[in-house]
């Protein structure tokens, strides 16, 4: 996987949120995305994703090395964000289940593994909007950190986790494969020192 960010800039009406930002990042490298509160790390995020377009610049996905088409995106990457709500109406069995007709696990990686790896085996057939919100944000990383793509794009991934859990965050960040690129929004350094690049998002304005 290769992305490249070429002038990229994003805009609400008359405002710049960020503009000029050029990066390169390959397969087995992770890039932190920092800046106050309210500075546009969260929007660049999406605007990697697809979810948000640009205003200017291009951004350029290839696989390995043939470009991916801006509609085809969704199929090489996970995104686990605040703002991102799971479908509560699904138990949590079933929410993998559909989970895993659009992004599959990595090899080696089942239902059970999940489970246990959440602690959330008696939970299976409980509807996730009963979940809490650790257990909520324990779900969406978990599915992020298992799913067989080779972008993930984490946001604030230790908000509603406790000491234990972000610890275990910490740990399977950095067990991402080098197959794949990380992205992650944050203000807190651990939940980034490992990163090997950082962009601050007000050196963008």
């Amino acid at each position: 996987m290769q992305i490249h960010l070429q002038q990229l800039g994003k805009r609400f009406k008359r405002e710049w949120i960020f503009r000029n930002l050029d990066l390169e990042l390959h397969a087995g490298q992770s890039c932190v995305i920092i800046g106050p509160n309210g500075s546009g790390k969260s929007t660049l995020l999406q605007v990697l994703s697809g979810a948000m377009p640009r205003s200017e610049g291009k951004i350029l996905y290839a696989f390995p090395q043939q470009a991916i088409a801006e509609e085809s995106w969704f199929k090489y990457m996970v995104i686990a964000a605040p703002y991102l709500e799971l479908i509560e109406e699904f138990t949590l069995a079933e929410l993998l289940d559909f989970h895993v007709q659009f992004k599959p696990f990595k090899a080696g990686i089942s239902h059970t593994f999940l489970l246990e790896q959440l602690e959330l085996q008696a939970a299976k057939d409980k509807y996730v909007k009963y979940f809490s919100s650790g257990m909520k944000q324990r779900l969406k990383l978990a599915l992020a950190f298992y799913s067989d793509v080779p972008l993930v794009l984490l946001d604030e991934p230790t908000s509603n986790l406790d000491a234990r859990w972000s610890d275990w965050y910490k740990t399977e960040v950095q067990k991402l494969t080098a197959t794949q690129i990380v992205v992650i929004c944050s203000n807190i350094p651990s939940e980034y020192d490992f990163c090997d690049k950082q962009i601050n998002i007000a050196d963008y304005k």
